[in-house]
């Protein structure tokens, strides 16, 4: 197992688990929450295979679907939308923002793959972070955090380009992968704490 799928894993448990919370929110039926869960997990995935013109993993491995199944289970057993609502807020966030870095270096990777250049590479990130949110938000009516967060979209941005550079400078590998994951979530977070909003018009 390479460092990517560790990361790609931790993604899928952290979008799934911020579509469990939407769900439960909205107070919606055990198929509406795991519609939510699943299309977050996955809606960022299927826009960024459709860019690049190939068959969507979810439709030919049972991974992300199988962990996705795992993790609304877990969360169900443990009841987690019984906590107060400040609590589930910020699970929310904590879940969302690892599941946003996560993702963002996976797509970047596949951009990578298809050796794009770095708009390419960039935008392949983006879509594959926040795709599968603005796809929920959609869905429950909500309007999606990249209209809503300035600097969400701008980690995802971030993160996809540090990956394009690391790239060139051939300094990929799993130690610096962590780095960046660990370092984005950082700065999603501190970003989210001190309200850091981009300049408004």
């Amino acid at each position: 197992m390479t460092a990517t799928d560790v990361i790609h894993i931790i993604g899928t448990i952290a979008f799934a688990l911020s579509g469990y919370l939407v769900g439960a929110r909205k107070r919606l039926d055990m198929l509406g929450v795991w519609i939510c869960a699943l299309l977050t997990a996955i809606g960022g995935g299927l826009i960024r295979d459709a860019l690049v013109g190939r068959m969507p993993l979810v439709f030919t491995e049972y991974g992300a679907l199988t962990i996705t199944a795992l993790t609304v289970l877990a969360a169900w057993l443990f009841k987690v939308q019984n906590n107060q609502g400040r609590v589930l807020a910020e699970a929310f966030v904590w879940a969302d923002s690892l599941g946003l870095v996560a993702f963002t270096i996976t797509g970047a990777q596949v951009g990578l793959m298809y050796d794009l250049n770095v708009f390419g590479v960039v935008m392949l990130g983006f879509i594959t972070a926040v795709g599968g949110g603005v796809v929920r938000d959609v869905l429950v009516n909500d309007i999606p955090m990249i209209m809503r967060q300035d600097f969400y979209g701008t980690v995802a941005v971030i993160v996809a380009l540090a990956v394009f550079l690391l790239d060139r400078w051939n300094w990929v590998n799993p130690l610096t992968l962590n780095i960046l994951l660990i370092g984005g979530y950082v700065l999603r977070m501190w970003a989210y704490k001190t309200r850091l909003t981009l300049p408004k018009l």
